[in-house]
């Protein structure tokens, strides 16, 4: 595979990062990364609280840690839900306006579809994942017949190169196409799917192959080229709108989420402030005072909205980080 044509096609490749790490800021469920980060801040501050000197039961007699530290965390909640709904007025702001502006929006979303119609040769679907997938096809058959074009040309290095790029771009839909399968909008494969095509690299290696190899190039090449150009740019489009529908979808999920686990936060953290202190739990339980458990159980669960928004802000900001950028440009030093 040479260099100057061809490049790491998927999102995990072209990262350039562990497995591992991709996971858990992309793939894995949201609610799994909360119950994670959850156990993990319990387990820390169980062995942290253990360890410290004077124990926290000798801490309680002497100074007002948990009204302290709950009736902050009580006013952070609040604080957390007021902010929630903020959030999710104005993600409903979004879609408020006069009929004039519902009017071309609804335009502008027809023309687009008008556009894959013709580009696909069949009415476009309305199912998210099936536009990507009719879209990619679209630049699998018409790369094919950007290589049936230049077969027999008396220029074997740009035949080589076509039937590489070729290679490429079908492989990279081929792969794309399996994640789509299936996939349903609303879930993060969708998205995970489309972040995989790497069309923007497709799109400047034409732009390469038409300038580097002009005068071996007649117009049935270029009408060639043009054709496959014109599909590979209707899929920036189309993945940019189905990443916003997608992050409105989650911010919206968030918001609900996180009014539902903000009561029983609020709930805990008002009785831990109210009814525990020193004499509440004496004793230990496998080595570790039993008051301590209490706080740590209750400081933790009034910490799960954040954990919860830390959660899906760590996803809608590793995909948007991963297309800032809507054609052919190259902003990770591993690709370029």
């Amino acid at each position: 595979m040479s260099d100057k044509v061809s490049t790491q096609d998927t999102m995990r490749e072209r990262a350039d990062e562990s497995r591992l790490k991709l996971w858990l800021l992309l793939s894995a469920n949201r609610t799994i990364v909360t119950v994670v980060l959850s156990v993990v801040f319990f387990a820390l501050f169980v062995g942290v609280g253990s360890q410290l000197e004077p124990p926290l039961s000798v801490l309680l007699e002497e100074r007002g840690v948990i009204e302290t530290l709950f009736s902050a965390m009580i006013g952070a909640l609040i604080t957390g839900v007021t902010l929630v709904v903020t959030i999710s007025q104005l993600i409903i702001s979004e879609e408020n306006g006069p009929l004039g502006e519902q009017h071309r929006r609804m335009s502008e979303t027809m023309d687009f579809r008008d556009h894959v119609t013709d580009l696909v040769g069949k009415p476009s679907p309305a199912d998210p994942s099936a536009l990507l997938r009719n879209l990619i096809n679209a630049t699998d058959s018409r790369a094919e017949q950007f290589q049936a074009s230049v077969d027999g040309v008396d220029d074997q290095e740009l035949a080589d190169e076509v039937e590489e790029f070729t290679e490429s771009l079908t492989g990279n839909a081929d792969t794309v196409r399996e994640k789509l399968d299936g996939a349903q909008f609303g879930t993060f494969e969708v998205l995970n799917a489309a972040l995989d095509y790497n069309y923007s690299w497709k799109i400047f290696q034409l732009e390469r192959l038409e300038d580097d190899y002009e005068d071996a190039l007649d117009d049935d090449h270029r009408d060639a080229i043009d054709e496959l150009r014109t599909a590979l740019v209707m899929f920036g489009p189309a993945r940019e709108h189905v990443k916003t529908l997608y992050f409105q979808w989650e911010l919206i999920d968030l918001s609900r989420l996180i009014l539902y686990v903000a009561m029983p936060a609020l709930l805990v953290a008002g009785s831990v402030f109210t009814f525990v202190d020193a004499s509440t739990a004496p004793g230990t339980t496998a080595g570790v005072e039993n008051v301590l458990w209490i706080v740590a159980v209750g400081f933790t669960i009034t910490l799960i909205p954040f954990f919860l928004l830390t959660a899906y802000v760590l996803r809608i900001a590793t995909a948007a980080k991963r297309t800032l950028a809507i054609g052919p440009l190259i902003l990770r030093s591993s690709q370029r």
